[in-house]
């Protein structure tokens, strides 16, 4: 079937992500465009989890906090609170390192609105990061540090790198 580019021929349809025919048939090279770009923001997810659940075991190897098992959630809750700031370093750096790599792999996989997949995975993080600091609360400063500084600018920082790289 041989197409015919022109806009004579092209409605929008209310999707507003594909654009129909009049005879019915899809330009298919939006639509895989569309599914690269929900690719990019699941694979950048991913990425980004197993850079920030490396770090957060990374961490708890290197400052191993005595007597306590970090899969024992209740145990870890109820001592957040009084840890001091050391304890603090590797999830504040997993959660921005995380939330930065996953943004730029998203970028660098994503054909289009390369930026607006960076900002959607770094939704995605602060998402998760909200609901960590909800169900393990640690102090007041950390929570305010992590959610301000290691989700939505990451995710800037890592899709304005790809974008100027190229």
């Amino acid at each position: 079937m041989k197409y015919n580019f022109s806009t004579e021929n092209l409605k929008i349809t209310t999707f507003n992500l594909f654009f129909f025919y009049w005879d019915g048939s899809l330009i298919i090279r939006d639509m895989n465009q569309t599914l690269r770009n929900i690719l990019a923001v699941i694979v950048g997810w991913l990425g980004g989890s197993i850079i920030n659940m490396a770090l957060v075991q990374t961490g708890h190897s290197i400052f191993p906090i005595e007597g306590l098992d970090p899969n024992d959630m209740d145990a870890f809750a109820a001592i957040m609170p009084s840890l001091d700031a050391k304890y603090f370093i590797f999830p504040f750096f997993a959660h921005a390192l995380g939330t930065l790599a996953g943004a730029a792999i998203a970028a660098i996989i994503g054909v289009d609105r390369k930026l607006m997949l960076a900002f959607i995975v770094g939704g995605f993080f602060l998402i998760g990061g909200i609901a960590v600091n909800y169900l393990l609360p640690g102090p007041i400063w950390f929570t305010i540090v992590d959610i301000l500084f290691a989700y939505i600018p990451m995710a800037w920082l890592g899709g304005k790198l790809v974008q100027a790289k190229g």
